[in-house]
């Protein structure tokens, strides 16, 4: 099954092999996408889906160092430059629209920028800088209404600019302990307005963004992915985590979204999400399932088979194997990652793996 032809809602992919989002940070002037992005994107285009390293909707969500942004037109010239690359080879890819929020560092934003949270708490720990290396993570402002409003405005306008430069659609990063998930995480959001406190407001952020994105570019484009369980980021389980996202699914289903995308951190050291959530979560969405967390090929014909997914993501062993479709058609031996490279900037570690016919 994995190998086969699948249709989801208007895109038909040429298998069920998912190249799971992945940061790189290679978009090196003004968080552009670049020629040498659209050469990585291209070799691996024979994945049925490409979803794209995690895209800032604002200047206020830039995080990281060089990580790319889709909010003015010439990050949307540069990412025409990817999607044509994927397109020309028969491939199909998405946007990951992803926010860090309090997950950032004022050095790694452009002037005027500023980091933005659900309340005012500072993420422990520190975070790479190009300009003063490592630095601790810089405090956030806790977002008032109107903040939201614009947020999820950004996102609108995000996706409209991702249809414009080629793109299949968009998937709303709701995981990882970045922005959307800040505000559904209990141990995170402290809030005591409608956007917390209960299960129905803490859910309320992540599916006013999901509306707002499928309204301007149509539920069947969007795809969303969320990460229950998960420890990245000072997140982690909470009371009531199971409650909460079966009625966030629940919601999200209701739209008619391209896709459901769930994220189990358990092969990274993190708790494994209960199977049992991740049926009830299946089940809870009409439409299909995208499951991804330390698959490979066996184990993603078993999950396949059984009805727990339809569309299964593959991170690093993407990452380091352009042709990680073939490989795994004919149980070819799959390079190793070089986690030395995985944020540097340049080709190294990048564009340079070896394919069967050159390994």
């Amino acid at each position: 099954m994995l190998f086969d032809p699948v249709q989801i809602r208007h895109l038909n992919l040429s298998n069920r092999i998912v190249m799971a989002p992945l940061t790189r940070s290679r978009a090196v002037e003004a968080n552009t996408p670049n020629a040498l992005m659209a050469e990585y994107y291209a070799q691996r285009s024979s994945c049925g889906l490409i979803v794209t390293e995690g895209t800032s909707p604002s200047p206020n969500g830039l995080g990281y160092a060089r990580i790319p942004g889709l909010f003015h037109s010439r990050q949307v010239q540069g990412w025409r430059l990817v999607t044509d690359a994927v397109h020309a080879r028969g491939g199909r890819i998405v946007v990951q629209l992803m926010h860090t929020g309090r997950v950032s560092q004022l050095a790694n934003l452009p002037p005027g920028a500023e980091v933005l949270g659900p309340g005012d708490a500072t993420l422990g720990g520190t975070v790479h800088t190009d300009a003063q290396g490592m630095l601790p993570y810089s405090s956030p402002r806790a977002m008032r209404a109107s903040d939201i409003a614009h947020v999820v405005d950004e996102y609108a306008q995000a996706a409209r600019l991702a249809l414009e430069a080629g793109f299949d659609g968009v998937e709303v990063h709701a995981a990882n302990g970045y922005l959307i998930e800040q505000f559904l995480n209990a141990n995170v959001n402290r809030r005591g307005d409608g956007y917390g406190g209960s299960i129905e407001g803490r859910n309320r952020f992540a599916l006013e963004v999901v509306h707002a994105v499928a309204a301007a570019i149509g539920a069947e484009r969007v795809g969303i992915r969320l990460s229950p369980y998960g420890v990245f980021n000072e997140t982690g389980a909470f009371d009531g985590v199971d409650a909460q996202y079966r009625a966030l699914v629940a919601e999200l289903s209701r739209i008619g979204l391209l896709y459901l995308h769930l994220l189990d951190h358990s092969a990274m050291g993190a708790p494994p999400v209960p199977g049992e959530l991740k049926r009830q979560l299946r089940a809870a969405f009409d439409g299909p399932c995208m499951l991804a967390g330390g698959f490979d090929r066996a184990a993603a014909e078993r999950a396949l088979a059984a009805g727990d997914a339809d569309l299964i993501a593959f991170g690093r062993s993407a990452l380091a194997n352009p042709d990680l479709v073939e490989r795994m058609h004919s149980d070819a031996p799959l390079n190793a990652p070089d986690p030395a490279t995985f944020y540097t900037p340049g080709a190294a570690g990048y564009t340079d793996y070896p394919v069967l016919q050159t390994a």
